[in-house]
């Protein structure tokens, strides 16, 4: 059995990468989410591990949390910047955007596509 050849497909210039921003793209056949993360490009297949969904469309959010007063009750809730995230579209799974995990279960994963920059241009590897 003959393994395929990877193939690098141009994706942009870093400049058109702003933070927590992505942007999703076609490379061999293959939908693939480039997202920036923190000054790094990240990049995973369009496929969430729930039921396959389109999980690079979907909503970036911060991490959610409730911030409590010194006796326990919630005085507000927000959106901590810590932990970047995105929300697949079809039942809300969340994923890290830096490692592509689930933040729900770290057992599960996105597939990370490898990037790589050249001069001032953003590639994938598929």
């Amino acid at each position: 059995m003959e393994e395929s050849a990877l193939a690098e497909y141009q994706v942009g210039a870093i400049a058109d990468f702003p933070d927590r921003t992505g942007v999703l793209v076609r490379a061999g056949g293959l939908e693939v989410g480039v997202f920036m993360v923190k000054g790094r490009i990240h990049a995973y297949e369009n496929r969430c591990r729930h039921q396959g969904g389109p999980v690079c469309t979907g909503e970036i959010i911060g991490r959610y949390e409730q911030v409590l007063l010194p006796d326990g009750t919630v005085a507000s809730e927000r959106f901590a910047d810590d932990e970047v995230r995105i929300a697949c579209p079809w039942h809300g799974w969340e994923y890290d955007l830096e490692t592509g995990e689930c933040t729900a279960d770290r057992r599960f994963r996105l597939r990370r596509i490898e990037v790589r920059q050249r001069d001032a241009e953003v590639y994938v590897v598929v």
